[in-house]
């Protein structure tokens, strides 16, 4: 037993990259491929330096000619080989290689696996980073269906060395993570970063997939990565997996809206849908090129304390169910998320708002850590052709409606109000529905929660029922019979 002494706090013991590597390699049964494109072997190299190597590497190989790559994985019909596609079709061949070329009937007890990665580092010029994509096909047990991981990565340093040793730190936490923590998911996300500063690399995606994460929701993964500070900002589809922001927001228009959608109301719809053809009908807007998203910031999730995983999947789900695109981000202050989404489009940006929101966003008090204050701020936020799209917000006691042209800011703003406003980068919502003025998210929530009626026709069809049959919100049992009497 270990010695302690008085004083001494518990804690996890991190294992070596020797030892995780060394662990692996003493397995009699876990045999696999390495296929690495774009950094060098720099994964396969901690396997081969543990030693007892020769019982788990049954190929290791870098494909990187184009021409040879395309014959061996297929050739990739948009050109681009650092992709999740690609990734892909690596991890599929050469799975069906190794089932294809080791004998199931003399090796019963083997658990196959394939790392792959396709990478581009930082360019000569260093002007691009660098990113890639890695991932890993394995089993856990002898002839089960094979489980996955995919994550993506972007490269934070500025040389390519030091890129190479990073990415082979994060394939062998990886490896290890699959095999002996993949009933930890959280954890296994977590230990991706052994021996990493988290200023050398963000993951700002990643998807598990296969019978050993059936029970995982690639959401709340989302999440995770977010929580342990390894990005700034995720995104999931109406599927519910997780998807890059830069495949789907590269050279597209880009329409945001922030809420907290605790429930999402027929406010938000009616913002999202007026919004939306307002700016298609701007100019330079493509209907097919434009992606409407949904933002719930970080700060919002913890509004009432800590993050609550099930508030946030409730949150998810039901715009998920409405079709729409979701992003949660680390992003305060707008500005913050007009410069994320520069990073890949350079296309008009529109952001949806009412008008208490725009208020705030002329507050001095919220820029003070910027050296050039509220200036440098609004000098990111309007960066280009930025275009806000405000609604009205009604008084709950008078009902006078306060638009763009008579909302109050700070005397000392509002010179700087107008400049943007006519100058066609504040543009009120006009054919917004009045009847629905009076609607608030936090109404609706505390209408559900005390079990009152009355807050079904306040939300979007089929919303209620899912917040019935979900118990979503702390819909209690009168929920059920309040939606059977609308109905």
């Amino acid at each position: 037993m270990a010695i302690t002494l008085p004083g001494d706090n518990d804690f996890e013991s991190v294992p070596s990259l020797k030892n995780k590597a060394l662990r692996i390699n003493l397995n009699r049964n876990i045999y696999g491929t390495f296929a690495e494109i774009g950094a060098g072997q720099e994964t396969v190299r901690h396997f081969f330096r543990a030693g007892g190597a020769s019982g788990t590497i049954a190929k290791a190989m870098s494909a990187y000619d184009k021409d040879f790559s395309d014959a061996v994985y297929g050739i990739q019909d948009d050109g681009r080989y650092v992709t999740e596609s690609r990734l892909r079709k690596m991890l599929q061949h050469e799975t069906d290689l190794i089932e294809e070329r080791i004998s199931r009937e003399k090796h019963p007890d083997k658990l196959f696996f394939t790392y792959a990665n396709t990478v581009a580092t930082i360019d000569f010029a260093k002007k691009f980073l660098g990113h890639g994509w890695v991932g890993i096909k394995f089993q856990a047990a002898p002839g089960e269906e094979y489980s996955e991981i995919i994550l993506h990565v972007r490269f934070k340093e500025r040389d390519a060395r030091l890129q190479q040793i990073t990415l082979g730190i994060l394939g062998t936490n990886l490896i290890y993570g699959a095999f002996y923590k993949h009933d930890q998911p959280k954890k296994l996300l977590k230990y991706l970063y052994d021996h990493i500063d988290k200023d050398k690399i963000e993951i700002d995606m990643i998807n598990f997939d296969g019978p050993r994460f059936a029970h995982v929701d690639n959401r709340l993964m989302s999440l995770q990565l977010l929580r342990n500070e390894m990005t700034e900002a995720v995104m999931f589809g109406p599927d519910g997996n997780n998807i890059l922001a830069a495949r789907i927001l590269y050279k597209k228009n880009v329409l945001a809206l922030r809420g907290s959608f605790r429930p999402v109301t027929k406010v938000n719809m009616d913002m999202y849908h007026k919004s939306r053809a307002m700016f298609i009908k701007s100019g330079k807007v493509q209907e097919d090129r434009l992606e409407t998203i949904f933002e719930i910031t970080l700060s919002n999730l913890k509004a009432s304390g800590e993050i609550d995983e099930e508030d946030f999947m409730h949150r998810a789900e039901l715009l998920c169910s409405l079709g729409q695109t979701v992003m949660i981000s680390n992003f305060k202050e707008y500005y913050r998320l007009v410069e994320y989404l520069n990073n890949y489009t350079k296309e008009r940006i529109g952001l949806v708002m009412g008008t208490n929101n725009l208020i705030d966003i002329f507050d001095t008090q919220y820029y003070n850590h910027l050296s050039g204050g509220i200036l440098e701020a609004f000098g990111k936020l309007f960066f280009k052709d930025l275009r806000v799209y405000l609604y009205p917000m009604q008084d709950a006691e008078t009902g006078e409606l306060t638009t763009s042209e008579n909302l109050k800011v700070h005397p000392r703003m509002k010179e700087l109000y107008k400049f943007f406003k006519y100058n066609g980068r504040v543009i009120d919502i006009e054919d917004f529905d009045p009847t629905i003025g009076h609607i608030y998210s936090r109404e609706v929530l505390r209408m559900i929660e005390s079990g009152e009626d009355g807050w079904q026709e306040m939300l979007p069809e089929g919303i209620p029922e899912l917040i019935d049959e979900g118990n979503f919100f702390g819909c209690n049992k009168n929920c059920e019979a309040q939606v059977d009497q609308d109905l």
